[in-house]
C-alpha cells in the first residue's frame, strides 16, 4: 500500500534551502518516490492551519517512506533542511478506512 510523506516547511534561508532541494530531490526518485505537491499555493478552507510551503510525496509503501525519512544515508541532507528551515513532517499510509 502506498504511503505519503507530508511536510509543511517554513524556509529561513532561501539560498541554502536551494542547495537542500538540489540534494534531496534525487533521493526521492532513488526511493521510487514522486512529488504530488511541491510548494504550490494553498488555501485554508477550515481551521487555523496556515501552511508555509507544503510538500506531498508518494512512496511505494510505508517501509520505503520511513527509510527515506530516517535513514543514515540521507540524514546529512535532512540536516541541511533543518538548518535552513522549520519543518513538520508526517507519514500517512494510503488507503481508505471507513468508520462506522
Amino acid at each position: 500500500m502506498v504511503a505519503y510523506v507530508i511536510v509543511d516547511i517554513e524556509v529561513h534561508n532561501a539560498e541554502k534551502y536551494k542547495e537542500y532541494l538540489a540534494k534531496i530531490t534525487p533521493t526521492v526518485f532513488a526511493c521510487n518516490g514522486r512529488y504530488l505537491v511541491r510548494g504550490a499555493n494553498s488555501q485554508v478552507i477550515s481551521g487555523t492551519w496556515q501552511p508555509k510551503r507544503l510538500v506531498v510525496m508518494e512512496f511505494p509503501d510505508l517501509a520505503t517512506a520511513n527509510h527515506w525519512a530516517t535513514c543514515a544515508e540521507y540524514a546529512p541532507i535532512h540536516a541541511l533542511r533543518n538548518a535552513n528551515a522549520s519543518a513538520n513532517m508526517i507519514i500517512v499510509e494510503g488507503g481508505v478506512d471507513f468508520v462506522g
